[in-house]
């Protein structure tokens, strides 16, 4: 819309002097008061309809260049009204939404903001009241579905997109030095384990290899126990796990870890027997001892695949390949569409001196290209440089390809969702969206522990819906009983829940309290101590360590925070009952009952129910009570007053309105 001109190129809109008119509260000129009337239009003659006002959507930032354009001004005129507002600016000033709405307002024009519509991988996706994810899982496996993980997501959102079939993504799980990263190295042909301190993984990595022509993607999680919560985001992303157990050592406490981890996640466990070189093996022991644990060898008649294999000396690794590949066809979800915009998880991010950003991703679907804008977490960049796991630069990753990448403006966190975006402007958006929603610029999708007493306040609320414990014993003796009395605590017919995410025999330890950072559990101590490294990470990280010695303690404990999660039942208690004597019609107020209250006391901030012939024709608010022409609060039995009840009129003469209120039943 062009201005209208002064002389001298003044755009019209402010109230200046010299100056016939004034500008109204819609932005247009109107006549000062004082000012000869206006004609009214003549008879026979046809008024023209008015014309709509234009409404300009402007961008949160913007050039006083390009605002002019936008207005179809000068930019001098826009300078002019810029200055005029005390705001000294040049052509190529940048201007934040505020300002400059206020400058296309003085141009007669008004502004809305610009809308982004951004669709994202994140958007929330109703889940049906059951605690299993979307992936399928062994019959036997139990899991905990917290929040969909991104794979999840996809499953559900893509639906029959999802046509291409993908590389496994496999996940090396097991206790420390049994073999993990050596047995990597094999597959991979190639020396890593030499380059790691100490001989023990310290960090994730991802490679791929090849088998029969096809791609199998690897990724190495720490076994140490300070990596627990690494290890246990590794099993989220993953399609199938390959529990590395030793023939000469057997189950250890984060073997027994790894299985929660990988059960937890719903996926397979594919078990790779070590060290059968060893003279010391025992393989049969071994299996004894899985099967004991729930992975019971399918040449014992279980369903768990058990490979022999030696790291050393390279023996078995074509058994263990194929047996993953044949767990993986297995799978409905190892599928992917290469069609569409990449998406993935953030492995591992660092800031290079030389290089900036960068970070490690997985892309879990679609096609990553040099040059798309990207979000991960709350960081937002573009594609500089893509690397693949042997460090060569690429142009192009497509499913469960693992890629470094440059070009952001920060480092994400690991485990961090990692998406594509049309430009760089919806992913900044997003980014600051993300960033405002958890208070700073990292990953939103963190968990933080709670504590027991913080479980019971939020199920109060409706917000928790199921309890994670970590429980530890001091003895076998004393371990299985506990678990199965917790088990059997059973309140609300299964509306709400606990899940025992890991159980074990000793004091707590940092391993545990590292479970729980990663879970958001509570830990449970019965007899049990806690060793001082722990209790010292469990303060820092906020996590509940519950220490107890008497059973039924505990188990009082647990049920009232369950039973804090159970939906509250509401009873209704009536305070007082009115009839209507007489109803007026007061205009721009409605119709208001005229009663008398025959018992208890009508109060206005209650709810009241209209009943008529024993039954109720309505039920809401009380808008207004009145006693004579005088607002109250309330009024008691035997008085007369006027009572409106929101967003009904039909009021006739002997209905009876209830008072009430709605209180939480007590608890037994």
């Amino acid at each position: 819309m062009a201005p209208n001109s002064r002389s001298g190129g003044r755009p019209s809109g402010g109230n200046r002097s010299g100056g016939s008119g004034a500008r109204g509260p819609s932005g247009q000129f109107q006549r000062r008061s004082g000012g000869p009337p206006t004609a009214g239009p003549r008879p026979g003659v046809a008024v023209a309809a008015p014309v709509a006002k234009k409404v300009l959507e402007l961008p949160d930032s913007t050039t006083v260049r390009d605002l002019a354009l936008l207005l179809n001004v000068s930019p001098i005129n826009v300078i002019r009204e810029l200055m005029n507002n005390g705001v000294m600016a040049n052509i190529n000033q940048q201007l934040d939404y505020d300002s400059a709405a206020i400058v296309a307002e003085a141009f007669g024009v008004e502004t809305k903001p610009r809308q982004i519509v951004v669709e994202s991988i994140m958007d929330e996706i109703a889940v049906t009241g059951t605690a299993q994810p979307i992936t399928e899982a062994p019959a036997n496996t139990q899991l905990v579905a917290r929040t969909l993980t991104l794979k999840q997501r996809l499953l559900a959102k893509e639906g029959d997109k999802l046509t291409e079939t993908r590389p496994p993504v496999v996940t090396i799980l097991g206790h420390v030095d049994h073999g993990k990263t050596s047995l990597l190295d094999a597959i991979r042909k190639s020396n890593v384990a030499s380059g790691e301190a100490g001989g023990i993984t310290q960090h994730i990595g991802a490679y791929q290899a090849d088998h029969g022509g096809k791609k199998i993607t690897f990724i190495d999680t720490p076994g140490h126990a300070a990596f627990t919560q690494m290890r246990a985001r590794g099993a989220n992303i993953t399609d199938v796990a390959v529990l590395v157990v030793a023939a000469d050592d057997g189950v250890m406490p984060q073997t027994r870890e790894a299985i929660q981890h990988a059960k937890a996640a719903g996926v397979p466990i594919v078990v790779a027997l070590n060290k059968i070189d060893r003279p010391n093996a025992n393989p049969e022991r071994v299996k004894g001892e899985l099967a004991e644990v729930g992975l019971t060898p399918d040449d014992w008649g279980g369903d768990t695949m058990v490979v022999p294999v030696s790291a050393r000396n390279r023996t078995g690794i074509d058994d263990l390949l194929e047996g993953i590949l044949l767990t993986a066809d297995s799978l409905d979800s190892v599928r992917a569409n290469s069609a569409t915009t990449a998406v993935g998880t953030v492995l591992e991010a660092e800031l290079d001196k030389n290089k900036g950003a960068m970070a490690t991703v997985l892309i879990q679907n679609g096609t990553l290209n040099l040059g798309d804008a990207f979000v991960a977490g709350g960081v937002y960049g573009k594609v500089r440089a893509m690397f693949d796991f042997r460090g060569h630069r690429i142009k192009q990753a497509r499913p469960s390809m693992p890629v470094s990448i440059l070009g952001m403006q920060d480092v994400p966190s690991a485990g961090d969702i990692f998406e594509v975006f049309a430009d760089e402007r919806a992913a900044k958006v997003i980014a600051e969206q993300r960033g405002s929603a958890s208070g700073k610029g990292a990953s939103v999708s963190q968990n933080r522990t709670m504590t027991l007493d913080e479980y019971f306040a939020k199920a109060k609320q409706g917000q928790a819906k199921r309890l994670l414990l970590i429980v530890k014993a001091d003895n076998q003796g004393s371990l299985p009983p506990l678990v199965d009395s917790l088990n059997g605590l059973n309140v609300g017919d299964g509306e709400v829940s606990l899940q025992i995410i890991y159980q074990g025999i000793g004091q707590v330890t940092e391993s545990e309290v590292n479970t729980a950072i990663a879970s958001g559990a509570v830990i449970l101590a019965f007899e049990a101590g806690v060793d001082g490294v722990a209790r010292k990470k469990a303060e820092e990280n906020k996590v509940d360590i519950r220490e107890y010695n008497i059973i039924y303690k505990l188990l009082e404990d647990v049920e009232k925070a369950l039973k804090g999660m159970l939906p509250k039942k509401m009873i209704r208690r009536v305070t007082g009952t009115a009839e209507v004597k007489q109803i007026f019609k007061i205009s721009k107020i409605g119709a208001i009952a005229g009663s008398i209250v025959r018992t208890g006391v009508a109060a206005r901030n209650s709810k009241a129910s209209v009943m008529r012939a024993g039954e109720s024709v309505f039920d809401g608010h009380v808008a207004n009570l009145k006693r004579l022409t005088e607002d109250a609060k309330e009024v008691r039995t035997g008085l007369e007053c006027g009572v409106q009840i929101a967003d009904f009129t039909e009021y006739k003469g002997g209905d009876i309105i209830e008072f009430y209120v709605e209180e939480e039943e007590a608890s037994e």
